[in-house]
């Protein structure tokens, strides 16, 4: 199958398009280039691709793929704070966008990388696609705006999944340090310490960005029937676990560091545990990958690749990286390239 995968040069879709490519299918990709040189250890290869904002992608750009998955976005609780119009015109208004184009060029499966955080605040219970949505961040919230208008558009000739990932984790050679697991890791290898900001009770759920990647493949090899404008929870009931016991888990796996759980943030409203049945059922997708295998290898690329802290707290964190864009005048203030080789 001819497909595009947007935000390929980001942490999850470096990850991805070799699996896509190893089974077979033809890849492009597209993104703008952010994160482009975020690179920790030997550099990817990447596929044939297009260099454009996704606020600008024309429907030329997307004639002949007969498949789209869309992971470009701003990806990030705390930018989104900072910059939440941004974030909704780049998440939602790009992406709905996007998915009118591709629908106009003739695409016909269209699958979105959505999020479990779309349940925000929602207890102790295992919630299932069903449950009401809580969105508590402008990213989060721009997720659920997508879903809703793009399933609008669905029909005979377009047909959209939604797939609403864990909080990803695991090793990808554009790494992502502001993501749970890895920054855990990340802390006990370069100072010893994990340390948990918050009191440690919020309930994360897992998932490794290869679980991911076999997630998607599975959602773009599916019959169309079986997996037409749904959403999908894409993750582990065995990952779901407390902000606590992840940070355990590390501390398990990296020689000598030790816990500190300081509360000096409170606790975060943030907090579900996830049902992922109903992919299982449907496509009988099996997260492969434990929060403990996880650690285990992060502490093992981080050392190989001698991860430093400089790069850590900014190339490898999405907002000091967009920071120093802007700093140093490659970007503007809305998030566009002024020089684009930067």
């Amino acid at each position: 199958m001819r497909v595009l995968v947007t935000g390929h040069q980001g942490y999850l879709g470096t990850v991805m398009v070799p699996i896509l490519q190893d089974a077979g299918h033809d890849v492009t990709g597209l993104d703008c280039g952010f994160f482009a040189s975020c690179v920790l250890g030997p550099p990817p290869a990447d596929p044939p691709s297009v260099q454009v904002d996704l606020r600008d992608v024309t429907r030329e750009q997307l004639e002949g793929f007969e498949a789209v998955i869309h992971l470009a976005a701003l990806s990030n609780d705390p930018l989104g704070a900072l910059a939440p119009q941004i974030t909704y015109d780049i998440n939602h208004h790009a992406s709905v966008r996007l998915a009118h184009l591709a629908k106009q060029a003739g695409v016909r499966r269209f699958l979105y990388a959505s999020t479990c955080s779309v349940y925000g605040s929602a207890g102790q219970d295992l919630v299932n696609e069903h449950a009401p949505l809580r969105p508590l961040t402008p990213y989060a919230e721009s997720k659920v705006r997508v879903e809703d208008d793009v399933a609008a558009i669905a029909d005979d000739s377009f047909s959209p999944v939604f797939l609403r990932n864990a909080t990803a984790f695991g090793f990808s050679p554009r790494l992502r340090a502001d993501i749970v697991l890895n920054n855990l890791v990340g802390h006990a290898v370069l100072t010893g310490e994990v340390r948990v900001l918050s009191d440690g009770t919020p309930w994360r759920p897992l998932v490794h960005a290869r679980d991911i990647a076999a997630a998607f493949l599975l959602a773009l090899e599916a019959p169309i029937n079986k997996v037409h404008c749904a959403a999908y929870n894409v993750g582990s009931e065995s990952n779901n676990l407390t902000v606590a016991e992840i940070a355990q888990s590390v501390v398990d796996v990296v020689p000598g560091a030790k816990l500190l759980i300081t509360g000096e943030t409170g606790a975060d409203p943030r907090s579900y545990r996830v049902d992922f049945s109903e992919f299982r059922r449907v496509v009988g997708f099996e997260a492969a990958w434990k929060i403990a295998d996880g650690a285990a290898e992060l502490y093992k690329e981080y050392i190989s690749a001698g991860l430093t802290v400089d790069d850590f707290a900014t190339k490898f964190t999405r907002l000091p990286q967009l920071e120093s864009l802007r700093a140093k005048g490659f970007i503007d203030e809305s998030m566009r390239w002024i020089t684009p080789d930067g």
